[in-house]
């Protein structure tokens, strides 16, 4: 079996700082539907720390951040009450790091290192 890592942070572009304090979900494809295989929030630094397994097998996964939750909040409204992203982890022994830059009305992301 084939492993790999898996971590994320949020970026809350609007004020240029992290966003702490979104839950994420980590999921994994399982035949034709989706099993958590964790959960968190973003710490100080905007980061997910413990979010799921140290590793993970070679396959397709999920992360959905409650970004409707972050910003109702903070009083802001959004356009995206959550944000997926689903990508494949094909590498053995890779780190996997996937960043969202948030805005109310706009997000982005990226395969980072």
């Amino acid at each position: 079996m084939s492993v790999s890592q898996i971590t994320t942070h949020v970026l809350d572009s609007t004020v240029g700082r992290p966003a702490e304090g979104v839950e994420v979900e980590l999921s994994a494809r399982e035949g034709d539907g989706w099993l958590v295989i964790g959960t968190g929030a973003t710490d100080v630094d905007g980061r997910a720390k413990q979010l799921g397994p140290e590793q993970v097998p070679v396959g397709e996964y999920r992360l959905r951040f409650d970004t409707g939750s972050w910003f109702a909040a903070r009083g802001t409204e959004t356009f995206y009450p959550e944000v997926q992203l689903t990508f494949l982890v094909v590498e053995e022994g890779r780190h996997y790091h996937v960043p969202l830059l948030l805005s109310p009305f706009a997000y982005s992301t990226y395969r980072g290192s």
